[in-house]
């Protein structure tokens, strides 16, 4: 039987929303006098009450509209955001794909920003070394690897991105619409190496607003409405 990895239990997440901010004396003073300048914080709930766990080896889409609450979730199982009420575990090393250059420090060039993830990640420099041309070849960015990557298009980000946490063998991978850029040819690669580490047992949550792509890759869905679990199941 596979060991549950992700477990989310009743998380919610709120977040503060500043109305009028008063920004220098003169509307500081005006909003003594008035309330409609002064600063009042608007609560706003983007998760309430999401409950779902996965074994190893399962995949899950993550469904719903914009401003449903998919990549707030993402973020709290990446660990960016923690949770507001609720309780989220999980087991073994995970690699986030939620935002094109996230952990790239731009000043860097490909090849040390290779071995800063790598270690973010928790792997020796050796291993890194074990794995680094492997993650080049994958990238295909040859020659650039050696250019700091504020540089890179939004294109060459994935390719870097996706080739890093492709190769650190992770046992869980989050991924957050991250194939809407890049040519026709590098996305179907990046298809199949992920039908490659599914195969080999890796965990899955894909936030897609693509029910095709979310079928290919995925057994089961949870669709998300206003930060509510509206839907869940499994694609036939």
């Amino acid at each position: 039987m596979n060991p549950t990895v992700i477990e989310v239990s009743n998380v919610g997440k709120t977040f503060g929303l500043n109305h009028h901010c008063a920004v220098g004396l003169k509307r500081q003073f005006v909003g003594i006098l008035s309330e409609r300048w002064r600063t009042h914080v608007e609560k706003f709930d983007a998760l309430t009450e999401v409950s779902f766990s996965l074994d190893r080896g399962d995949s899950l889409a993550l469904l719903g509209h914009n401003g449903s609450g998919k990549s707030t979730l993402l973020q709290i199982l990446a660990g960016v955001l923690k949770p507001t009420t609720g309780r989220v575990m999980t087991r073994g090393r995970i690699a986030p794909i939620i935002e094109l250059g996230v952990g790239f420090h731009p000043d860097l060039t490909g090849q040390e920003n290779i071995f800063l993830n790598g270690s973010l990640y928790g792997l020796s420099n050796a291993e890194i070394r074990s794995r680094y041309d492997a993650i080049v070849e994958f990238s295909e960015l040859g020659r650039f690897i050696d250019v700091p990557v504020r540089t890179y298009s939004s294109g060459m980000y994935l390719r870097l991105g996706f080739s890093v946490s492709a190769y650190i063998e992770p046992d869980i991978l989050l991924a957050d619409e991250f194939l809407t850029v890049g040519d026709a040819d590098f996305v179907q690669k990046c298809y199949q190496r992920i039908r490659q580490m599914q195969q080999n047992g890796m965990t899955l949550i894909l936030v897609t607003h693509i029910e095709e792509q979310a079928r290919q890759f995925c057994r089961q869905y949870l669709r998300l409405d206003h930060g509510r679990v509206a839907d869940r199941g499994r694609f036939p």
